[in-house]
């Protein structure tokens, strides 16, 4: 990384006599390690900018950890059956009547966290009519609920 030597030619075949044989400091800087460590931080940020992202929330019903202490109230579960019917907390609601009574549910609570539930086998299109309703009905702050322990994706990493 330091500094090398350079020998210098001197001019028309004479040569003038300098201490050390000739050799004097180079004085220009060796960029090579810097554009290395450049590139090391450029591949670490690269790596770590898509996991500070928030994607979609989810969360596992399955966990030890305690309530954040800030809720003071539990969260509203939607949950979609195999069936196709939608249900608050226990009781069932007509598709047709969901966003007014979710309008009613949130005049009454503080925060607007709910969670979604919803059978695997349930169309696509149904999911996402329902979380339509719930952002019609006053709750934006929305929790897709699924269960651990299910199938790798491709490029997935292994062990979370």
């Amino acid at each position: 990384m330091g500094a090398g030597v350079m020998q210098k030619s001197g001019g028309g075949g004479r040569r003038r006599r300098h201490r050390r044989g000739g050799a004097q400091p180079m004085s220009e800087i060796n960029v090579t390690p810097f554009v290395d460590v450049m590139l090391v931080l450029l591949i670490i940020f690269m790596v770590a900018a898509p996991l500070m992202t928030v994607g979609v929330p989810v969360e596992l019903p399955k966990t030890a950890a305690n309530a954040l202490p800030s809720e003071q109230e539990e969260p509203l579960a939607v949950t979609v059956t195999a069936a196709g019917t939608v249900m608050i907390q226990k009781t069932e609601v007509p598709m047709n009547d969901l966003v007014n009574r979710l309008r009613a549910i949130a005049a009454e609570r503080s925060g607007d966290r709910v969670f979604l539930r919803a059978d695997g086998a349930v169309p696509y299109e149904v999911v996402v009519q329902v979380m339509g309703a719930l952002n019609r009905g006053g709750f934006s702050n929305i929790g897709l609920v699924t269960d651990t322990g299910g199938p790798k994706l491709d490029g997935e990493a292994q062990g979370n």
